[in-house]
Parts: structure tokens; C-alpha cells; sequence
């Protein structure tokens, strides 16, 4: 069906906002909607390698099941009236799934289905969302990359010889390649907003425990990743429903208004005071088309009324080297206990990076677990002067496909996310959303920061500034 009202866009390009008030207007169907989702994600995907575990049948299946329920005047609604019944999603294949093998990006894993759904991917099911498949990631998430010993290579939709980010790759090339609108990640470090910025899409890391995630660890959160902010925020509103299994996460707050994101929900610009923070201090130097995008972005805010102050780089290179030593040793006492065969099949960067885990000593340990709650206490005293804190997501655009991180260097494995790791150690909640692109076509991430439990806040910020962006590029197509 057609309506003159209807957006004249192919169907796979089309917001959950959007595809909902079709089905309730009886303009479209769920099962037409998957079926168009499917067919462009079979022209793309052999070019992209975004996804695992596809399952068209199954997808179909819960189509027709949210066709009924449309049919019958009885979608599922959420909190708010947030509703996903019948919208295309995909979940990284690091959050289980009942009855898919969850490889966690590397061929070292034994393949054995999932018990059970967690928590992120039962929210979904709960709600109707049809879940088409998962997305990839990289060895154990361990990198900033598409680059996986389990999965094909991930590429970047904008431009395919160039990386997505990581370590949610295929959630962040599939929701620019528009493979539906909804897709959730995790994030550690910055990996929905290293990825979301290198691909031009909008996501949040949330506050730690907002959304309740198993198996839970500090800093370890899981996300949207989506074309827009208010697909987000609907994503929010069922992601965040309590689950036991998540003894992290934050008490159930039934009234966070995660769908008032119109301009009359917006606060005003006009007073708030923001950071504006482009040197780390430490890491990779930011490229300056990076910086004048940012830059730009400030100025706008700055002319809507917000005060803009710069904020000096609070986190040092003693905080990384301990919280890399602590990594390490985590991650090489994981991959050292694996039988030879299996080890040696996890990517030699990887391999190289753990190496050192085997001569660090109890003290070093000790120390390098320490340095989270230096970087925590860091983060909140400088962020807590402002209301917001601007930045970029990463110092530079995305680097080349085959690369594990932007400078390729297992002995420097971090150089690239010194704007997006503290926030995880602070628990803050932290948005990666498009503010431009470079003479090469690739685009660039903001970051807005909030204080802790501000998500909603942060939202707002970002829903703010895609209206004074503007229009953007339209999206990459599939080459021909």
C-alpha cells in the first residue's frame, strides 16, 4: 500500500518512528517491510560482511506474528508507548541469543548454542522487534576494527576499502548500509562510538547499568546504534527494563521520558555552559578535519546561547599503560588456558598484544586495576564545571580495512581512544553523532558527554544538534 503522505524512500532506508505510524496507519506490513529489508541486505552483504547468523525464515516468522498483531489493533506496546512491533533490528553476536553459537568474533571459540537470551536481545523479543540476524565483531572485541579470525573481513558502507571500528563492526556498517533501523552493540572502551562515528550513524553509550547486560563488567555496557536520535531513544526505552541477571545494573526508573525528544521537550541552549575538549592527554594527535568538524560544532552551539569553555585533557599516560597492563594479563590468563590448536587461531596482533600479560607481576597488576577508579575520579572532577562536554570521537577518520587499529601496532593498541575510554571508567553517558565529513567523503564523530545517569540529557544534546546540522549526505549505496 501507498499514501501520498508516505516517505518515498526505499523501504530499508525508512526510521522506526516511521515504519510504526506506517503499520498503525495500515499503510504498510511488517512482512513487506522484512522482505525489502532482506533484499537489500542480500545485494549488499556480499561486499560488506556485517552480519552472522542470518536467519531470513525465522525473521519472516516474526513478521507475520506483528502482522497479526497490527491486524488485530494489538501491537505490543513498551514503556511510554515506545513500540519496535514489526521494525527490522539486528543484536551483536556477543549478546546470546537463544540457540546461536555465540563465536565472539574469533575462530579459537567452540560453537555451542546459547542457553538463553540476554538480557539486551529479551527486551527485543519482548517488545516484537524482528530479529534478523547478528552482527560481527572482532576477536574477543578486542579491537577497533572489522578485523576478525571468525568472520569475513567488515567494511566500511562509506567507502569499502576503509574500516567500520570496532568491536561493533557489522552494527555499525549495517545500520549505515541500512540494514533496517535498529541494531545494539557493546561497548568496553568505545566500541559503539568509535564504529558509529567512522560509519556517520548516532548511538549512546549509556550510563553503567542503565541497560542491564550479562555477563556484566566494569565499564562493559550495551547500546543502540541507529541512523537517528529518536530511534535511539525508543531503543532505550525497552533496552532499559530491569533483568535480575545484571547485578551492575541501575534501578528501573519508569519515568525517564525517553520519547520526549521534540523541540518542545528540548531545554534551552541559551545558559547551559559546555567543555570543549580536543587534547586528550595522551594518544594519537586529532587530524585537524576532525578538529574544524568538531570545532564548527561548538561554534553552533555556541551561537544557539550555550557558553563554550575549552577543557584541558585530564587523563595521563600512567592511567593507560596500568588499565593496558591489566587487560593484558585478563586476557592472556583467558587465552593461555586454551588448548595450542584453539590459541593459535586467535590473530596474531591479538596474540602479540597478550603476550606481555605472561612477565607483568602482582604488582603491576594491582596497579593497572587501579587506575580505573583514577580515570573514574578524573573524568567526573573534570567534567563536573559543565553541563556538557563536547569532543571528538576519535583523533583521525577511519583507516583501512585490514588494519586491527588505526595505527596497526599491538604494542600501541590505544592510541586511538583516549577520547572515548574514560567515560566507561566514569560510568558518564557518552553519544558518538555525525558533525561532518572530510574532502574524502568519510565522516566525522561528535562526542557529547554527560554527567553520570544524565542519558536522557545527553539525548536531548544530541537531538538538539541534529537539528542544527542540518542536512546530511545521503547515504552510501550499494556499488555497483
Amino acid at each position: 500500500m501507498t499514501s501520498p503522505d508516505m516517505p518515498s524512500r526505499p523501504l530499508h532506508d525508512w526510521s522506526a518512528t516511521e515504519l510504526v505510524a506506517a503499520y498503525a496507519a495500515r499503510q504498510l506490513s511488517p512482512v513487506e517491510v522484512t522482505q525489502a529489508v532482506l533484499a537489500h541486505i542480500e545485494r549488499w552483504e556480499g561486499k560488506l560482511h556485517a552480519l552472522y547468523a542470518l536467519d531470513a525464515e525465522a525473521a519472516l516468522a516474526q513478521a507475520r506474528a506483528s502482522e497479526a498483531r497490527w491486524l488485530e489493533g494489538e501491537p505490543l506496546v513498551g514503556p511510554q508507548g515506545a513500540c519496535l512491533d514489526g521494525v527490522p533490528a539486528t543484536l551483536k553476536e556477543n549478546i546470546a541469543t537463544r540457540g546461536t553459537p555465540m563465536p565472539l568474533g574469533t575462530a579459537a571459540t567452540e560453537l555451542v548454542p546459547a542457553a538463553e537470551d540476554a538480557p539486551p536481545a529479551a527486551r527485543l523479543r519482548e517488545a516484537g522487534a524482528v530479529l534478523l540476524a547478528k552482527t560481527t565483531m572482532p576477536d574477543y572485541g578486542m579491537l577497533s576494527s572489522g578485523l576478525s579470525s571468525f568472520h569475513a573481513l567488515t567494511r566500511n558502507p562509506w567507502d569499502l576499502g576503509k574500516n567500520p571500528g570496532g568491536s561493533s563492526a557489522g552494527a555499525a556498517a549495517a545500520a549505515a548500509a541500512g540494514y533496517g533501523p535498529l541494531h545494539v552493540g557493546t561497548d568496553i572502551g568505545g566500541s559503539v562510538r568509535l564504529p558509529a562515528g567512522w560509519c556517520g550513524i548516532f548511538t549512546l553509550k549509556p550510563s553503567l547499568g542503565r541497560i542491564p547486560i550479562k555477563p556484566p563488567f566494569a565499564g562493559r555496557v550495551a547500546g543502540p546504534m541507529t541512523r537517528t536520535v529518536a530511534d535511539a531513544a525508543q531503543l532505550m526505552a525497552h533496552l532499559s527494563r530491569p533483568d535480575w541477571r545484571d547485578g551492575m545494573s541501575l534501578p528501573w526508573q519508569d519515568n525517564i521520558p525517553w520519547l520526549a525528544l521534540g523541540e518542545q521537550d528540548m531545554p534551552p541552549l541559551r545558559g547551559l555552559k559546555l567543555g570543549l575538549m580536543m587534547d586528550a592527554g595522551w594518544g594519537l594527535t586529532v587530524e585537524p578535519e576532525t578538529a574544524a568538524a568538531v570545532q564548527a560544532a561548538a561554534r553552533a552551539f555556541e551561537a544557539a546561547g550555550a557558553s563554550v569553555e575549552p577543557l584541558r585533557g585530564f587523563s595521563t599516560r600512567t592511567m593507560i599503560d596500568g588499565l593496558d597492563a591489566f587487560w593484558r594479563m585478563r586476557s592472556w590468563l583467558d587465552i593461555s588456558a586454551l588448548p595450542e590448536a584453539r590459541r593459535n587461531k586467535v590473530l596474531p596482533y591479538i596474540r602479540a598484544w597478550v603476550d606481555r600479560g605472561a612477565s607483568l607481576t602482582a604488582a603491576e597488576l594491582y596497579h593497572g586495576y587501579s587506575q580505573m577508579a583514577a580515570l573514574r575520579d578524573a573524568a567526573i572532577a573534570a567534567c563536573e564545571p559543565f553541563d556538557y562536554v563536547l569532543s571528538p570521537v576519535s583523533p583521525g577518520p577511519a583507516f583501512p580495512a585490514e588494519w586491527a587499529s588505526p595505527i596497526n601496532d599491538p604494542q600501541r593498541p590505544f592510541e586511538h581512544i583516549a577520547f572515548t575510554l574514560p567515560y566507561n571508567m566514569s560510568e558518564q553517558p557518552a553519544a558518538s553523532i555525525n558533525c561532518g565529513y572530510t574532502a574524502a567523503g568519510l565522516p566525522i564523530g561528535l562526542q557529547i558527554i554527560g554527567k553520570r545517569f544524565d542519558d536522557l540529557g545527553v539525548l536531548r544534546m544530541a537531538s538538539a544538534w541534529e537539528r542544527m546540522r542540518g542536512a546530511q549526505r545521503p547515504w552510501p549505496e550499494v556499488p555497483g
